[in-house]
């Protein structure tokens, strides 16, 4: 199953399938544990909240909580959707890490 992903801010992040996470861009950069998702180091990234919306509580990034895994290779980019509108932010909590700070 793929369920299509969104920032808790309304940003396009890309879609899970089955536990593995995906930016739009086709890269693999998550590995979920029921509704937290983890980076390749073990790091904690945010959790899904609402089904569909990726947030992030800084107090919970504790260093390798998680076993470390390796990336799965590049799939082929999905178009980007625009336009979704973004939730009011939960105290103590944050936007999910853009993109671009995932390498």
């Amino acid at each position: 199953m793929t369920t299509r992903l969104w920032t808790w801010t309304g940003i396009d992040f890309g879609y899970r399938e089955g536990d593995e996470l995906w930016s739009h861009d086709g890269r693999h950069v998550g590995h979920f544990h029921g509704d937290v998702v983890y980076a390749p180091d073990g790091g904690y990234l945010g959790e899904i909240r609402h089904y569909d919306r990726l947030i992030s509580k800084p107090t919970k990034r504790t260093p390798n909580p998680r076993k470390a895994f390796t990336r799965l290779p590049d799939r082929q980019p999905r178009a980007v959707f625009v336009g979704f509108g973004g939730l009011p932010m939960p105290a103590d909590w944050q936007d999910f890490p853009r993109l671009e700070t995932l390498r």
